[in-house]
Formats: structure tokens, sequence, C-alpha cells
């Protein structure tokens, strides 16, 4: 683990934005990099957790796709995780040689292929799911209310960006 910081980064470049003469936007600014960081911990914690799995987190994604037993195209795959083509086709790739994932043809569609999880890629993806809540999901040092808040906020934003989000108020 990397050695923490004498001063806080974030609090820095606020402030140097400010004395530049951006202080309409160092708000906003301070956010974003604040989301940032805090996705870079997320997902080295969330890598740290995978990693023994032989799992990134990308691969985690797409076995919990499917494990409702669902067949999906590959490109349905991609949309539903937000990664990109190639992503989908290396994730898929690995899932599969490692017997996690099979490709089998579309029924009605020649063209097409699916995915499907194996009976060992489920277990594997519930052995990852019971790691993560353990060790990532249920330690963030955030109450059920401030976790509750965390994720109307973000909602706004990818509300604003174009996803579908759901307000249970």
């Amino acid at each position: 683990m990397p050695h923490p910081l004498v001063y806080d980064p974030v609090e820095a470049s606020r402030e140097r934005w400010i004395q530049q003469g951006w202080g309409d936007t160092a708000a906003g600014m301070a956010a974003v990099v604040s989301v940032m960081r805090a996705e870079q911990i997320f997902l080295s914690r969330a890598a740290a957790i995978l990693r023994p799995l032989d799992l990134t987190f990308a691969r985690y994604q797409v076995l919990g796709l499917l494990r409702p037993g669902w067949q999906l195209p590959l490109g349905q795959v991609g949309a539903g995780l937000w990664i990109t083509p190639g992503t989908v086709t290396s994730s898929v790739d690995r899932l599969e040689a490692a017997e996690l994932i099979r490709r089998v043809p579309h029924p009605d569609d020649g063209r097409t292929v699916l995915a499907e999880i194996t009976p060992k890629g489920r277990k594997v993806f519930d052995k990852a799911v019971g790691e993560l809540n353990a060790h990532l999901f249920s330690t963030l040092p955030l109450t059920e209310v401030e976790l509750t808040q965390l994720v109307r906020l973000l909602n706004k934003i990818r509300a604003e960006a174009g996803d579908t989000v759901t307000d249970d108020d």
C-alpha cells in the first residue's frame, strides 16, 4: 500500500484553482477529482480481491451479467456493462479459456454468438461475490444513509449524461 501523502492533493488543487481565478469551478473540479480518485481506490481494492480467483473486474462483471442463466449476444454483454467491444472479446476469451463461460450459436441467427455461464463459472462468481461483499462492499466507511445519499447524488450526474437511473424516492 502506498504511503499516504502529508497533504490533501484535492484540497491543494482546489486552492490553486481559486488562486488562478477559476473559483467558480473549483468545487466542481474537486468533486470530479475526488470521484476519480475514489474510483481508483475501489478498482484497486476490487482487483486485489478478485486476483486470486483469476478475475479482473470486467470479467467479474461479465460473469455477473450471465449469472441468472441468460444466454446473451456478445454485443449485449458490452452494452449491459458499459465496456468496449474489445474488452468484451478479451474478457469472454479469458473466461472461455478458464471454462467459466462458453460461446454457443444463436438458435435463430447464424451470425450471432451467445455467451452463457458454466456451472464452474457460477461457482467462481458466487465466490467472488462473497469475497467482495466481505472485503469491499461491507467495509466502506459510510453509513447506510450516506451510501444512499452518495448513490442519489451520482445518479443525478449519470442521468444528465443519459443513463437510465431509478430514483427510489
